[in-house]
Formats: C-alpha cells, structure tokens, sequence
C-alpha cells in the first residue's frame, strides 16, 4: 500500500510515496554521516577502539529534538553544529573516548551535503520503484491495446489514425529513459562531501584522503576525484533527472485528462469505487484526480529545478547564501516527484481505455484522418502539391457540408474525374479511408518499447514494502 506522510493539509496529494525529505529523514540523514565518518575515523585510527559504534549507536533521530536543533541553526546558518554537541553529549565519557570520532577533520557543509546525497539516493530508490510499477503499467496497455486504433492529435485536432497501444509506449518508453537517468545519477553522481574547512582536509593532515576513502565506503556512495564544495554540477544534474522525470509524468497527466473530458471520454481513471473524483458543488462529477495531481506536482518542478541552477554559482571555497538556498528547493523537488510517480503508479494500473469509445470518435470526423493517406494514392498520377490540394478542398467541403470526405470527393464531378484517372474507384476511395489500413509502423514501434523495456535491469530500485 502506498503510504502517506503527515505533511499537513496537503501532504495526501503532494506528499505520497515512499520518497521521504522531510525534517526528520534530513536529520537522519545527517547522524547517519556522522556515525560513518566516526567509524571511518576509528578505522584510521584516529580515535579509540569502540569510537564508531558508540557514535552509530546514538545517531538516531529520536534521540533530538529538531525544533531546538532548528532554533539553534540560526546562531549559525545551518543545523549541524548544534547538531554535532547534541550527538556528543550523548556519548558516554563525552570529554574523551567516543567523542574524538565526532565530525572528525568536517566542515558542516561536508555534513549536510553528503546527507543531501543519502536523502536523494533513498528517494530515488522509491521513486524509481513507482516509476518501475507505472512503466509496467503502460507496457500492459501497449500490449493489450496494440491494435486498438483511436485518432492520433496534433495541435489539439485529430490528425492521423494511431493506436492507444502506441499512445501506451511513448509513456512506457519516456518513464523508462527518466528511470534509466535516475539510476545514473544515484549510481555515479551522489558522491560523498568530505573537505573540511576549505576543501583541504588540512585539520587531519596526511591522513585526509585516507579518511574520505573510508567515509565514501561507509556510506556506499562513491569518492569524488576533489571536494566539491563549490561546485554544484551533481546537485543540478540531479534536479535535471528529477525535473525530467516530472515533466514524463506530467505529460502522462496531461494526455489523461484531455482522454478524460466528457466530450471524449476515451480513457478513466479508477474512481475507486466512487470514492474519488467527486466534486464539492457537482454530484455528477468523476474527476480525474490522479492525472491532476501529477500534473499539480510537475508543474512546480521547473521553478525548483531554476532555483538549483541559479545556486550553482558560488563564490571561492565556500558559498555565502547559495549553498542554503539549496537545501529546501531539494527536498521540494525529490518530494514532488515521488509524488508525482506514485501518483502515476495509481493512475495507470487502474486506468481504463474505451475502444468503442475512440473508434466512433475517430468516425465522427467523417474520414478526414484519412486525408494523407488518399493524397499520397493520389500523388503518384498527380504530383504530390496537386494531390494534396485536391483532397485539401474535399477536406473542406467535407468540414463545412458535414458529408464526409468520401462523398466529398466522390460526389464532387471534377474530383471524381480526377480520381478516377488515378485508377481510384469508389471502393478503393472507401478503403483508403480505413483506419486500420493507415498505421504506418505503428506495431513495430509497440514491439520495440516492449523488448526494450523487458531488457531494462535497474536493480536500483527499492520495492514498496
């Protein structure tokens, strides 16, 4: 089941999922650097046997209390030193012993970046294990709707014929290249921050690099070439992956909802019973909630992907103000888009398509998708621009008279002569305007996203539990 978070009085819409950024998973986050540079430290031998699990052994988020933590930080500008005395004097023998291994050669940043990195590579592991689940998903739909034709829109009109199935593995092929991202970027951009006071590990002098070594293998988070204080390029590449994978959700919603519209009605949600989609004023409304709250969640992630991006300029070794304006657009954009994906989870497992439904839309345009297809049997007897100027005045006769384009065309003496010079008899005119017989490689692009999405390994992702 998908669990909410107690985020007030809009955390049921906007914080759903598994992804967790909120004060006490930071918090964690931060004692879990902690007690991995303690044990790190010790492994160094730079503080007594023993050190390490004492301090991984009071690193738990229950033992603080975020509200003085934050009233503290304002003595400071961040959390962590008032964070680091609460961690040591819980420590048995404060004075001595274990305390050595507390926040050992750190600088505060290198604590809270590289909780940043703990936090986005746990929220990606549940978003990833959404957007696993909705890419499933879609790949049922492409395969059970391959040959389900409906009409392909551009511009908002209908266009060409295409089929829901293909509709299912653009979706299905989008979720997978933002999950393919998202696994780069957890599994080669998350690095651990371990620099000191500018970048020089100076406090613990020829041991530093050794110690940073340790930490990144406590973590399991990989050891960047150089501190990374200042340079801001793994936060803006994981705001991109998480931005992307927003607007790939966001485009699912959007195409739900315009299938959704009474005057369409080709897709719906499951209401759940009729538990949901209702309306506050209107009895007879069935919403798609889902579609809208994604699209609510993917709407505010360019903003927060801007703000990241404009904090990645930041001045010598250490940032005055962009570094902080970091920490909460983060956490937004790692908490909107877990939402978003589980909110994609619930919409397209139990989202069903109206066959019947899209084919007597499609029909109701009287064969004008099917105007491509008879300029192009034209072409060959009439040249390409007079073929299509033909069928484009048919096609407007047929809009405007509300005949047809057959009968357009047919019922029309000089296009009929025309027509009938080009070996184009009524019922091959009838035929060419076939849905079904105008699908292009519509098939083999179904068959494609399906085999490329079987082969997709991504042992990244974390099941919900």
């Amino acid at each position: 089941m998908t669990s909410f978070s107690e985020n007030g009085l809009f955390g049921g819409l906007f914080d759903r999922g598994r992804a967790r950024t909120g004060d006490e998973a930071w918090l964690q986050a931060m004692l879990d650097t902690e007690a991995a540079l303690a044990r790190a430290a010790e492994r160094a031998g730079l503080a007594p046997a023993g050190s390490g699990a004492a301090v991984t052994a009071a690193a738990r988020s229950e033992n603080f209390d975020n509200q003085s933590l934050g009233v503290q930080a304002a003595a400071t500008g961040n959390p962590v030193p008032a964070l680091v005395r609460a961690l040591t004097g819980l420590l048995p023998g404060a004075a001595y012993g274990a305390a050595a291994a507390v926040h050992r050669g750190a600088t505060s940043q290198d604590i809270i970046d590289t909780a940043a990195m703990l936090l986005a590579r746990r929220a990606i592991g549940a978003i990833g294990a959404d957007l696993a689940t909705a890419a499933g998903a879609c790949a049922d739909l492409a395969q059970a709707h391959a040959g389900t034709v409906m009409a392909g829109r551009t511009l908002l009109q209908q266009a060409v014929p295409v089929t829901f199935g293909l509709v299912a593995a653009g979706w299905l092929t989008a979720i997978d290249e933002a999950r393919c991202e998202l696994h780069r970027i957890a599994a080669t951009r998350l690095a651990v921050q371990f620099g000191g006071a500018a970048g020089t590990l100076a406090s613990l002098g020829d041991a530093g690099p050794a110690v940073a070594a340790l930490l990144a293998t406590e973590l399991g988070l990989p050891e960047p070439v150089l501190p990374w204080h200042t340079s801001r390029l793994r936060i803006i590449e994981l705001a991109a992956a998480l931005a992307g994978a927003c607007a790939v959700l966001g485009k699912i919603g959007r195409d739900v909802a315009l299938l959704a519209q009474t005057e369409v009605a080709e897709v719906h949600e499951d209401s759940g019973g009729g538990k949901r989609g209702g309306s506050s004023a209107m009895p007879h409304k069935q919403n798609p909630v889902a579609a809208i709250v994604i699209l609510g969640c993917a709407r505010q992630a360019p903003g927060l992907l801007a703000t990241l991006a404009a904090a990645g300029e930041q001045e010598h070794q250490r940032a005055a103000g962009a570094w902080h304006a970091e920490w909460e657009p983060l956490s937004d954009l790692l908490r909107l888009t877990g939402s978003a994906a589980a909110w994609a989870a619930d919409l397209l497992t139990g989202l069903r398509a109206d066959p019947a439904r899209m084919r007597a839309n499609l029909d109701a345009s009287g064969g004008l998708p099917m105007a491509e297809h008879l300029a192009a049997l034209l072409a060959p007897a009439l040249g390409r621009l007079d073929a299509h100027d033909l069928v484009a005045r048919a096609s407007a006769r047929a809009a405007a008279d509300g005949t047809g384009l057959a009968q357009a065309l047919l019922g029309d003496e000089t296009a009929a002569a025309r027509l009938a010079a080009a070996g184009l008899d009524r019922g091959r005119v009838e035929a060419a305007l076939a849905p079904g017989s105008y699908l292009g490689a519509s098939a083999e692009f179904v068959g494609r996203a399906l085999a490329a999405h079987a082969a997709l390994d991504l042992p990244g992702e974390r099941p919900a539990a």
